[in-house]
């Protein structure tokens, strides 16, 4: 049956709720493996099964154990010589009546008068049992009396409120579930609204707040101590409260089967059985940098219900939330948001990654594919590439930081001259290497007289190359120079400048026309007249033009880029009888112009991308 007033339960809280995970639980506050196998059924099958599982094998102690018994399984976790009391975790001496006062005495959660029997030291059942025991100050206690538990949407400190009492905030789940545990364990009747004689209640604000407030640190270890030998030879039960280890099964025991929650990544893939799938890329850094920062994963909530549900991280993934003791509270959808990282070494070039799992616990299969056990999982992929270092090389197979280029003779007529060569980012890691990123060129040494054209620097893997021309612009004479290529790696984390590489230039320019190139109009010098010829009949045959382009004509083919070049290369150089040994002059402002970009790159930051 669906409890309607659920709808509006724990409002308040929930409305002002902000998530924080528990610390990481021990593993040894864990059940041993197995310990559960058989809890395979729903409902009243489940609730039996329970029942028999939390009974074999069971140690009784009794209530005057409880005496010692409480310095072992409530111990303070700062000081072992104290115990934590219940409802309002104060620190107390755990010695029994020391100094012949009392400070603290034996709470049953579930009031003597409201089970059946009375209670002496002897007594052992629910009476005696350590897990339906809790210490708790004297003085609270009384105030508590024998009042059931409510109401659900109460938090705070405990007090009473009303016929009820409300156990405060981080008691609250302890005290519902250890209230499942006697009426699971020993029969007993739990009910909504107040309850009547050897019954306890109120079972909706039980339910409630075991969904507002998970086992903690504190419980699960309590609840592992009173069952293990090892950990407590004298006092043990050899039992365990199943809903502190497997707090999913409440709501299939004590509600129903048709849990209607569903879990799904925000921002995930989604699927219609509910499961859905997010992949995280955390970027790439470089061999040696720090770790990236995790980044923020949205987990949302559909339905009405409340329910638990784990995360799993394997592989290289971390997670800020892990293990099993994690809800959503009853009453409409919710979300929660917790980190997800990658952990490794950053050493060496490699792929780290890993996955966070999360799945929807509840055992409930009554609603079908999609909701509570029949809701798939939901899985964040992490990942993070390590890149080695660029390395920037004249050749392709080997490290080769330095290159002479020696072009030879050319003659004035052949201006332009220009060449090119290529730059490699060496591949050291099968594809994981840093882009290159070129920043800028510097003359060194020589005559500066060539330029370079660094535009087809970039978008090139690692292992491959881009071109870099080289212009220059020079008259009659010997020329050679030195200039050094800056690299450094692509801007990543661990990126740092990179050995630049040495290109060493050395060209001859000779003259052995008797006009110079681009004087169309035979005038004896490169000027506005040539440039109008080669504008007036762009794209006309040669074999069409008037004679007087003789002196400075190409031999064959049409008027385009060649002729322009030639009257802008040698524009105002004027012939004479010793032309080949006259200086030319530096390149105009309409040559700059046009080899603008050429400079421009000189000082650009260019980048050769890997694969």
């Amino acid at each position: 049956m669906r409890i309607e007033t659920w709808r509006s339960l724990a409002v308040a809280a929930i409305a002002g709720f902000v998530f924080i995970s528990t610390q990481p639980t021990a593993a040894q506050y864990d059940p041993p493996a197995g310990y559960y196998n058989s809890a395979t059924g729903t409902g009243a099958t489940l609730k039996s099964q329970l029942a028999t599982i939390m009974s074999s094998g069971h140690v009784q102690r009794s209530y005057g154990d409880f005496r010692f018994s409480a310095a072992i399984s409530d111990r303070d976790p700062d000081n072992p010589n104290n115990i934590l009391l219940v409802y309002n975790r104060e620190s107390e001496d755990s010695a029994w009546n020391p100094g012949g006062t009392l400070p603290w005495n034996r709470e049953h959660v579930w009031p003597v008068s409201r089970q059946p029997g009375s209670v002496s030291n002897n007594s052992t059942g629910n009476l005696g049992d350590p897990h339906a025991l809790r210490p708790s100050d004297v003085q609270v206690n009384s105030n508590r009396g024998n009042d059931p538990f409510g109401f659900a949407d109460t938090t705070g400190v405990h007090r009473t409120v009303g016929s009820y009492y409300f156990p405060g905030d981080e008691d609250k789940g302890d005290i519902a579930r250890s209230l499942f545990y006697s009426s699971t364990r020993y029969n007993l009747a739990l009910v909504n609204g107040f309850p009547g004689t050897n019954q306890m209640g109120d079972l909706e604000s039980l339910l409630a707040w075991h969904y507002l407030d998970p086992p903690d640190d504190f419980e699960r270890r309590r609840n592992h101590v009173i069952y293990s030998q090892a950990e407590n030879p004298q006092y043990y039960t050899n039992n365990r409260n199943a809903f502190v280890d497997r707090p999913e099964y409440v709501w299939s025991v004590f509600v129903d089967q048709n849990n209607d929650t569903q879990l799904t990544l925000a921002s995930g893939a989604s699927q219609a059985d509910g499961s859905s799938s997010l992949d995280v890329d955390l970027g790439p850094v470089i061999v040696g940098a720090a770790l990236p920062g995790s980044q923020d994963v949205t987990l949302d909530k559909t339905g009405n219900d409340g329910t638990y549900y784990a995360v799993t991280a394997t592989g290289d993934a971390t997670s800020s939330v892990t293990g099993r003791h994690h809800a959503f509270a009853i009453g409409g959808s919710d979300a929660r948001t917790f980190d997800i990282g990658i952990q490794g070494s950053t050493a060496t070039p490699g792929t780290l990654n890993g996955s966070v799992t999360i799945d929807n616990l509840d055992v409930t299969t009554g609603l079908g594919s999609g909701f509570g056990a029949l809701d798939g999982d939901d899985v964040v992929n992490v990942s993070l590439d390590v890149l080695a270092h660029a390395n920037a090389s004249f050749a392709a197979g080997s490290d080769t930081n330095e290159l002479t280029l020696d072009f030879g003779t050319w003659e004035l007529g052949d201006i332009p001259f220009s060449s090119d060569f290529s730059v490699f980012n060496l591949d050291s890691a099968g594809g994981l290497v840093a882009d290159l990123a070129f920043d800028g060129v510097t003359h060194t040494a020589g005559d500066d007289v060539f330029f370079f054209d660094t535009s087809g620097l970039g978008a090139t893997t690692a292992g491959q190359s881009d071109e870099v021309v080289i212009f220059s612009f020079e008259g009659v004479g010997v020329y050679s120079a030195t200039y050094e290529f800056a690299f450094s790696d692509e801007d990543l984390p661990g990126s740092m400048m990179l050995d630049p590489l040495i290109l060493n230039l050395a060209v001859e320019f000779v003259d052995n026309v008797a006009e110079p190139a681009g004087d169309f109009n035979a005038s004896g010098q490169v000027e506005q007249g040539d440039l109008d010829l080669v504008l007036q009949n762009w794209g006309a045959a040669f074999d069409s033009l008037p004679a007087e382009w003789e002196a400075g004509r190409p031999t064959e083919g049409i008027v385009d880029q060649e002729e322009l070049d030639g009257v802008l290369l040698n524009w105002g150089v004027t012939a004479s009888p010793d032309f080949g040994g006259a200086a030319v002059p530096e390149p105009t402002l309409v040559w700059l112009g046009l080899v603008g970009m050429a400079l421009t790159s000189r000082r650009a930051r260019v980048v050769l991308q890997r694969g």
